[in-house]
């Protein structure tokens, strides 16, 4: 299948945490939805986590932004993600589908459910999880399954067959979208469009490659070609 960026049904989801990179982004149409985590929010050097996330919310008050909880005791969990919740109407509250004991987190999920939180349910790499988390969110306003093909892949493991178990499962029970996360190339937007993948999050330089999408293979030669003989002439290289 060959098509272009303006041609694909997956949402486009920017994922980090730096504000200048986010406010240029949003300006693309082709972007749909912001996520966040703690370890990118850290990258960036942020240390007021409330004040970050406000300042972005402020700037970007209509399409979905996704901040994640950091504690890792449940009832904890649940007051940060009220309280995440509070801050605006297009936020979605990214849970991780267990704590660092491995304690399931679908107790807690149920529970917000019931309070109306919208949620991102996020770290999910195994087909009992999605089965877990999917049913959990079952009655939720609007929710993300968040499965992490990339790292799935990084095991050696192909993340099809998972994606497209989310993908059916969510489908299935209405007002839930799955996310792939974690794309390591511009074809994995590709192949998120294929199996019908509501949404995939990229990286900066993932975005920055999505203009070649549907690009014809033999002019992409030749300008592979031409850089290699600019770059060849613009070093002054002789033999």
């Amino acid at each position: 299948m060959s098509v272009s960026a303006q041609d694909l049904n997956v949402q486009i989801f920017a994922d980090g945490a730096d504000k200048a990179r986010i406010l240029e982004i949003a300006g693309n149409p082709l972007v749909k939805g912001f996520t966040t985590n703690p370890t990118l929010m850290h990258q960036a050097g942020i240390t007021d986590y409330e004040a970050f996330a406000r300042d972005i919310l402020g700037h970007i008050p209509d399409r979905p932004i996704s901040f994640e909880v950091f504690s890792d005791d449940f009832a904890d969990m649940e007051r940060q993600a009220l309280k995440i919740a509070s801050w605006g109407s297009n936020v979605f509250v990214k849970i991780p589908v267990t704590n660092t004991k491995s304690k399931s987190a679908v107790p807690l999920i149920e529970r917000l459910v019931k309070q109306g939180v919208k949620l991102n349910v996020t770290a999910i790499f195994t087909n009992e999880q999605i089965d877990a988390v999917v049913a959990a969110l079952q009655g939720s306003p609007h929710s993300y399954v968040s499965v992490f093909a990339g790292r799935i892949a990084d095991a050696g493991k192909d993340p099809l067959p998972f994606m497209k178990h989310a993908v059916a499962l969510c489908n299935a029970a209405g007002r839930l979208e799955v996310i792939w996360a974690s794309p390591r190339e511009v074809f994995n937007v590709v192949q998120a469009h294929e199996i019908g993948c509501h949404v995939i999050t990229i990286t900066p330089d993932i975005f920055k490659k999505l203009g070649t999408v549907g690009k014809d293979l033999s002019e992409f030669s030749l300008d592979t070609v031409k850089m290699f003989y600019n770059d060849g002439v613009a070093a002054g290289y002789s033999l």
